[in-house]
């Protein structure tokens, strides 16, 4: 019986994944109007074209074999759901589910729990009390090393109750992140890191805490470096949908060759309504709930 949930891995190849539709998390255009500017968006996106990019993008994801899983519009939630990686992190256990740094994201962890539980995916825990823990801070090194973002949306009790979720078997490694443009900004340890394959990764090094680099080199990763033209269209928020097989937002030309020149297959999208804008790129908007187990 093949599994339906777990791989603590971000590069083995995707299984089962979660979405959530523009349509359910967006809502309509008055939604946005209303929105937007409290959640810090660059500009309101267009919903209509925002519904035509989500529409492709979950078309190229279904082309390159996955199994999708939506989740619903919920009560409690708003714009921001559609970034459906924050508010869990997914284990071989099952799932965990996260408390958020940003407080109009408070609702979706447990809008979350009624998604994995309606899959048959066991809830392992939640993030409580002052633990804050959001999934875009929380990256999959190898299957018993993760690596953990300290910063604005992830706190240090958060990453304590994390730990203790994921037994010690599992070994957290914590990165104090940068403050860089403060704490309304949309800022995760994967805006600067994208694991491509067991040995190589996609990084912004201007913002990497040196010595987490140093040790990304120490594990045996090499490092595709992001330009700094390239920064700020998401550039470093690749997704791997499979060793060295890879899910991009067009517009980032460099990053593209230095990646394909690594040896990875890179697939584009248009993301300007359901990316650019809200700060968020392929990572952010997916919540792998199954990768083959690595050997």
């Amino acid at each position: 019986m093949k599994a339906l949930w777990g791989g603590q891995s971000e590069t083995s190849r995707i299984r089962r994944l979660g979405l959530k539709h523009v349509r359910d998390a967006f809502l309509s255009a008055d939604a946005i109007q209303e929105q937007w500017q409290t959640l810090n968006y660059e500009g309101p996106p267009d919903f209509r074209r925002a519904l035509e990019e989500y529409d492709r993008l979950a078309g190229l994801i279904s082309d390159l074999g996955i199994d999708i899983e939506w989740l619903p519009a919920a009560e409690g939630v708003g714009l921001d759901s559609l970034y459906v990686r924050d508010a869990t992190v997914v284990c071989d256990a099952g799932v965990i589910l996260g408390q958020m740094g940003k407080p109009a994201r408070a609702g979706e962890p447990e809008a979350s729990r009624e998604f994995f539980e309606g899959l048959g995916v066991p809830v392992v825990g939640a993030i409580e009390g002052d633990g804050r823990l959001e999934g875009g801070d929380v990256v999959w090194l190898r299957p018993d090393r993760v690596a953990v973002g300290y910063g604005y949306r992830t706190n240090a009790e958060g990453i304590r109750q994390l730990a203790r979720l994921l037994g010690e078997k599992v070994e957290v490694s914590v990165v104090p992140l940068p403050h860089w443009r403060g704490p309304h900004d949309v800022f995760h340890l994967m805006s600067i890191l994208s694991p491509i394959d067991r040995d190589l990764a996609l990084v912004y090094s201007p913002l990497m805490p040196v010595p987490f680099r140093e040790w990304l080199l120490d594990l045996g990763f090499d490092l595709a470096e992001v330009p700094d033209q390239e920064f700020d269209s998401l550039g470093c928020n690749v997704l791997a949908v499979a060793p060295r097989r890879c899910v991009a937002v067009a517009g980032n030309p460099v990053t593209r060759r230095r990646l394909e020149a690594a040896g990875a297959e890179v697939h584009v999208f248009q993301g300007t309504e359901i990316c650019l804008k809200g700060g968020g790129g392929p990572t952010c908007l997916t919540r792998p709930v199954c990768r083959e187990t690595e050997p």
